[in-house]
């Protein structure tokens, strides 16, 4: 056998500042209202206000009539399904 050839290094150049990525799957949003607005059981928004949080949930069942929608008080831990009244 020959004698081998010397070897080379190779360094790489630091790659530039990247933000941290998640890890993939489901994730906690951060909730910063005390009422949540909550649609077929998965939260959708949060609200400072009951009223705020009410409304919405009125739009959203107005326009699907079928879907369950749900204000909850994460402070007392009540939830009050939305029910459009009927005429």
């Amino acid at each position: 056998m020959g004698a081998r050839e010397a070897t080379k290094t190779i360094t790489k150049k630091p790659a530039l500042e990247e933000p941290a990525r998640e890890p993939l799957g489901q994730r906690k949003r951060a909730e910063t209202g005390q009422f949540l607005l909550q649609v077929d059981r998965q939260t959708k928004a949060s609200y400072a206000t009951y009223e705020a949080a009410q409304e919405a949930a009125f739009v959203i069942k107005r326009g699907h009539p079928i879907v369950q929608v749900a204000v909850y008080d994460a402070v007392a831990g009540v939830k009050e399904i939305i029910e459009l009244l009927k005429s």
